[in-house]
Protein backbone atom coordinates (compact mmCIF):
# COMPACT_ATOMS: atom_id res chain seq x y z
CA UNK A 1 0.00 0.00 0.00
CA UNK A 2 2.99 2.49 0.77
CA UNK A 3 4.66 1.48 -2.40
CA UNK A 4 1.53 2.16 -4.16
CA UNK A 5 0.82 5.36 -2.68
CA UNK A 6 4.40 6.58 -3.23
CA UNK A 7 3.83 5.47 -7.05
CA UNK A 8 0.73 7.49 -7.27
CA UNK A 9 2.01 10.63 -6.14
CA UNK A 10 5.12 11.14 -7.80
CA UNK A 11 4.89 9.29 -11.50
CA UNK A 12 1.53 9.82 -12.83
CA UNK A 13 0.05 6.46 -13.39
CA UNK A 14 -2.15 5.88 -16.26
CA UNK A 15 -4.59 3.20 -15.04
CA UNK A 16 -7.87 5.32 -15.40
CA UNK A 17 -7.37 8.84 -17.22
CA UNK A 18 -4.32 11.04 -18.30
CA UNK A 19 -5.16 14.05 -17.12
CA UNK A 20 -5.99 12.62 -12.91
CA UNK A 21 -1.53 12.17 -13.37
CA UNK A 22 -0.06 14.82 -10.90
CA UNK A 23 1.94 17.71 -12.14
CA UNK A 24 5.54 17.76 -10.61
CA UNK A 25 6.37 20.62 -8.71
CA UNK A 26 10.26 21.06 -8.65
CA UNK A 27 10.18 24.54 -6.88
CA UNK A 28 12.73 23.14 -4.66
CA UNK A 29 14.62 21.42 -7.20
CA UNK A 30 17.90 22.52 -8.90
CA UNK A 31 17.38 23.06 -12.45
CA UNK A 32 20.27 21.19 -14.48
CA UNK A 33 22.74 23.41 -15.59
CA UNK A 34 25.88 22.57 -17.99
CA UNK A 35 29.25 21.77 -16.18
CA UNK A 36 31.18 23.49 -18.77
CA UNK A 37 30.00 26.81 -19.97
CA UNK A 38 32.70 26.80 -22.58
CA UNK A 39 31.49 23.42 -24.10
CA UNK A 40 28.25 22.74 -26.33
CA UNK A 41 25.37 22.24 -24.37
CA UNK A 42 22.93 19.32 -25.40
CA UNK A 43 19.55 20.85 -23.81
CA UNK A 44 16.32 18.93 -23.65
CA UNK A 45 12.90 19.80 -23.31
CA UNK A 46 10.01 17.20 -22.23
CA UNK A 47 7.68 15.35 -20.40
CA UNK A 48 7.75 12.64 -17.76
CA UNK A 49 8.60 10.16 -20.30
CA UNK A 50 12.24 11.96 -20.50
CA UNK A 51 12.66 12.67 -17.10
CA UNK A 52 10.80 11.01 -14.12
CA UNK A 53 11.64 11.10 -10.35
CA UNK A 54 12.82 7.04 -9.17
CA UNK A 55 11.69 4.35 -9.26
CA UNK A 56 10.31 5.14 -12.66
CA UNK A 57 12.94 6.77 -15.48
CA UNK A 58 12.93 8.99 -18.54
CA UNK A 59 15.78 8.16 -21.71
CA UNK A 60 16.90 12.08 -21.15
CA UNK A 61 18.40 10.40 -17.72
CA UNK A 62 20.27 7.27 -19.49
CA UNK A 63 21.26 9.42 -22.95
CA UNK A 64 24.34 11.23 -21.25
CA UNK A 65 26.09 7.46 -21.15
CA UNK A 66 26.45 8.01 -24.94
CA UNK A 67 28.11 11.24 -25.22
CA UNK A 68 31.22 12.33 -23.78
CA UNK A 69 31.34 14.72 -21.11
CA UNK A 70 34.39 16.22 -21.81
CA UNK A 71 33.05 17.57 -25.14
CA UNK A 72 29.44 18.03 -24.50
CA UNK A 73 27.28 19.24 -21.41
CA UNK A 74 23.99 17.69 -21.07
CA UNK A 75 21.58 19.59 -19.17
CA UNK A 76 18.09 17.78 -18.89
CA UNK A 77 15.20 20.23 -18.44
CA UNK A 78 12.09 18.00 -18.84
CA UNK A 79 9.84 17.50 -16.05
CA UNK A 80 6.38 15.79 -15.31
CA UNK A 81 2.82 17.06 -16.57
CA UNK A 82 4.53 19.43 -18.86
CA UNK A 83 2.52 19.78 -22.57
CA UNK A 84 4.27 21.71 -25.27
CA UNK A 85 1.50 24.33 -23.93
CA UNK A 86 2.68 24.61 -20.21
CA UNK A 87 6.33 24.29 -21.26
CA UNK A 88 5.81 27.65 -22.29
CA UNK A 89 3.38 29.71 -20.43
CA UNK A 90 5.49 28.39 -16.85
CA UNK A 91 8.56 30.22 -18.46
CA UNK A 92 10.88 26.68 -18.79
CA UNK A 93 11.67 27.16 -22.68
CA UNK A 94 12.39 30.79 -22.13
CA UNK A 95 14.94 29.84 -19.30
CA UNK A 96 16.50 27.46 -21.60
CA UNK A 97 16.90 30.25 -24.43
CA UNK A 98 18.59 32.53 -21.87
CA UNK A 99 21.64 30.06 -21.48
CA UNK A 100 21.46 28.53 -25.20
CA UNK A 101 24.44 29.84 -26.75
CA UNK A 102 25.53 29.22 -30.83
CA UNK A 103 26.50 25.73 -31.56
CA UNK A 104 24.18 24.17 -28.69
CA UNK A 105 22.13 21.50 -29.44
CA UNK A 106 18.06 20.80 -28.39
CA UNK A 107 16.44 17.57 -28.43
CA UNK A 108 12.41 18.42 -27.71
CA UNK A 109 9.54 15.62 -27.21
CA UNK A 110 6.45 16.47 -25.92
CA UNK A 111 2.92 15.00 -27.00
CA UNK A 112 1.91 12.73 -24.13
CA UNK A 113 0.10 15.82 -22.06
CA UNK A 114 -0.91 17.54 -25.43
CA UNK A 115 -3.36 15.18 -25.71
CA UNK A 116 -6.20 16.29 -23.11
CA UNK A 117 -8.51 18.74 -23.17
CA UNK A 118 -7.24 22.32 -23.06
CA UNK A 119 -9.50 23.64 -19.95
CA UNK A 120 -9.76 22.66 -16.79
CA UNK A 121 -10.83 18.67 -18.02
CA UNK A 122 -7.07 18.58 -18.49
CA UNK A 123 -5.67 20.59 -15.99
CA UNK A 124 -5.12 23.51 -18.35
CA UNK A 125 -2.42 21.70 -20.32
CA UNK A 126 -3.63 20.35 -23.50
CA UNK A 127 -2.94 22.32 -26.40
CA UNK A 128 -5.52 22.91 -29.48
CA UNK A 129 -4.72 19.14 -31.72
CA UNK A 130 -3.19 19.97 -35.06
CA UNK A 131 -0.01 22.38 -36.46
CA UNK A 132 -2.17 25.35 -37.51
CA UNK A 133 -2.55 29.04 -36.76
CA UNK A 134 -6.02 28.05 -35.45
CA UNK A 135 -6.57 29.29 -31.10
CA UNK A 136 -8.77 28.78 -28.34
CA UNK A 137 -9.66 30.81 -25.14
CA UNK A 138 -10.08 29.28 -21.79
CA UNK A 139 -10.92 31.09 -18.48
CA UNK A 140 -8.67 30.13 -15.74
CA UNK A 141 -10.25 29.78 -11.81
CA UNK A 142 -8.59 32.88 -11.39
CA UNK A 143 -10.85 35.01 -14.07
CA UNK A 144 -7.63 35.22 -16.45
CA UNK A 145 -7.78 34.23 -19.89
CA UNK A 146 -5.29 32.57 -21.94
CA UNK A 147 -5.24 32.13 -25.77
CA UNK A 148 -4.22 28.89 -26.51
CA UNK A 149 -2.31 27.81 -29.72
CA UNK A 150 -1.90 24.07 -31.69
CA UNK A 151 0.51 22.08 -30.54
CA UNK A 152 2.31 22.34 -34.49
CA UNK A 153 2.48 26.11 -33.27
CA UNK A 154 4.68 25.74 -30.13
CA UNK A 155 6.71 23.27 -31.73
CA UNK A 156 7.74 25.81 -34.33
CA UNK A 157 8.03 28.29 -32.00
CA UNK A 158 10.71 26.09 -29.90
CA UNK A 159 12.61 25.00 -33.06
CA UNK A 160 12.48 28.53 -34.76
CA UNK A 161 13.94 30.79 -31.66
CA UNK A 162 16.29 28.24 -30.55
CA UNK A 163 17.03 28.10 -34.42
CA UNK A 164 17.69 31.97 -33.86
CA UNK A 165 20.44 31.37 -31.75
CA UNK A 166 22.46 29.14 -33.32
CA UNK A 167 21.99 26.12 -32.15
CA UNK A 168 20.82 22.65 -33.93
CA UNK A 169 17.40 21.30 -32.83
CA UNK A 170 15.74 17.86 -33.20
CA UNK A 171 12.31 17.15 -32.59
CA UNK A 172 11.31 13.75 -31.49
CA UNK A 173 7.95 12.03 -31.88
CA UNK A 174 6.66 11.20 -28.48
CA UNK A 175 8.01 7.41 -26.60
CA UNK A 176 5.37 4.41 -27.11
CA UNK A 177 3.08 3.29 -24.92
CA UNK A 178 3.28 -0.50 -24.42
CA UNK A 179 0.04 -1.33 -26.41
CA UNK A 180 -0.85 -4.96 -27.49
CA UNK A 181 -3.87 -6.53 -28.60
CA UNK A 182 -5.53 -9.51 -27.51
CA UNK A 183 -3.20 -12.02 -29.87
CA UNK A 184 0.26 -10.00 -28.71
CA UNK A 185 0.04 -8.01 -31.25
CA UNK A 186 1.80 -4.38 -31.13
CA UNK A 187 -0.19 -1.32 -31.57
CA UNK A 188 1.75 1.45 -33.48
CA UNK A 189 1.48 4.93 -31.61
CA UNK A 190 1.18 8.33 -32.14
CA UNK A 191 0.76 7.49 -35.68
CA UNK A 192 -1.00 11.46 -36.52
CA UNK A 193 0.81 13.29 -34.07
CA UNK A 194 4.50 11.53 -36.01
CA UNK A 195 3.32 13.67 -39.19
CA UNK A 196 2.50 16.98 -37.16
CA UNK A 197 5.94 16.72 -35.24
CA UNK A 198 7.79 15.60 -38.86
CA UNK A 199 6.17 18.50 -40.77
CA UNK A 200 6.98 21.16 -37.78
CA UNK A 201 10.92 19.72 -37.99
CA UNK A 202 10.91 20.70 -42.20
CA UNK A 203 9.29 23.86 -41.86
CA UNK A 204 11.50 24.94 -39.09
CA UNK A 205 14.66 23.17 -40.54
CA UNK A 206 14.85 21.21 -37.48
CA UNK A 207 15.91 17.73 -37.22
CA UNK A 208 13.37 14.71 -37.14
CA UNK A 209 13.20 11.34 -35.33
CA UNK A 210 10.63 9.52 -35.31
CA UNK A 211 11.09 7.85 -31.57
CA UNK A 212 7.56 6.29 -31.48
CA UNK A 213 8.22 4.38 -34.87
CA UNK A 214 11.68 3.41 -33.61
CA UNK A 215 11.18 2.57 -30.17
CA UNK A 216 7.79 1.04 -31.65
CA UNK A 217 9.87 -1.29 -33.36
CA UNK A 218 12.07 -2.94 -30.36
CA UNK A 219 8.38 -3.66 -28.39
CA UNK A 220 6.88 -5.54 -30.84
CA UNK A 221 10.41 -7.45 -31.33
CA UNK A 222 10.05 -8.21 -27.25
CA UNK A 223 6.49 -8.82 -27.39
CA UNK A 224 4.11 -8.38 -24.80
CA UNK A 225 6.11 -10.19 -22.38
CA UNK A 226 9.84 -9.23 -23.07
CA UNK A 227 8.55 -5.18 -22.46
CA UNK A 228 6.93 -5.70 -18.96
CA UNK A 229 10.54 -5.38 -17.25
CA UNK A 230 11.02 -2.23 -19.31
CA UNK A 231 7.54 -0.03 -17.59
CA UNK A 232 7.40 0.60 -14.29
CA UNK A 233 3.20 1.40 -14.78
CA UNK A 234 0.86 -0.67 -16.83
CA UNK A 235 2.07 1.76 -20.33
CA UNK A 236 3.48 4.83 -20.01
CA UNK A 237 6.71 5.28 -17.80
CA UNK A 238 9.94 3.29 -18.43
CA UNK A 239 11.74 1.64 -15.41
CA UNK A 240 15.89 2.31 -16.03
CA UNK A 241 15.92 -0.77 -18.18
CA UNK A 242 13.44 1.01 -20.64
CA UNK A 243 14.69 4.22 -20.25
CA UNK A 244 18.25 2.62 -21.45
CA UNK A 245 16.75 1.18 -24.24
CA UNK A 246 14.92 4.15 -25.71
CA UNK A 247 18.30 6.08 -25.39
CA UNK A 248 20.04 3.86 -26.90
CA UNK A 249 16.98 3.95 -29.71
CA UNK A 250 17.39 7.31 -29.64
CA UNK A 251 21.04 7.84 -29.70
CA UNK A 252 21.51 5.45 -33.18
CA UNK A 253 18.87 7.58 -34.77
CA UNK A 254 20.86 10.85 -33.46
CA UNK A 255 23.93 9.38 -35.17
CA UNK A 256 22.11 9.02 -38.62
CA UNK A 257 21.21 12.72 -39.05
CA UNK A 258 22.28 14.46 -42.00
CA UNK A 259 26.27 15.08 -41.57
CA UNK A 260 26.15 13.20 -38.29
CA UNK A 261 26.22 16.43 -35.77
CA UNK A 262 27.14 14.34 -32.88
CA UNK A 263 29.96 12.29 -34.06
CA UNK A 264 32.84 14.49 -32.55
CA UNK A 265 30.55 14.50 -29.03
CA UNK A 266 29.92 10.50 -29.28
CA UNK A 267 31.66 7.45 -26.78
CA UNK A 268 30.26 4.14 -26.36
CA UNK A 269 29.01 3.71 -22.73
Amino acid sequence: MIRRAFLACLCFPLLVHADERPVVDDRGQARETPANPTLPTLWIAGDSTVKCPSPMRGWGQEIGAWFDPAKLNIANRAIGGRSSRTYLTEGRWDEILRSMKKGDFVLIQFGHNDVGPIDERGKFRGSVKGIGDETAQVTKPDGTTEIVHSFGWYLRHFARTAREKGATVILCSPVPHRDFDRDGKYREDWQEWRGWIEECARAEKAGYIDLAGLVGIEYARLGPEGTKPLFADARTHTTPAGAKLNAKVLFGALRQLPGDPFATFSRTP
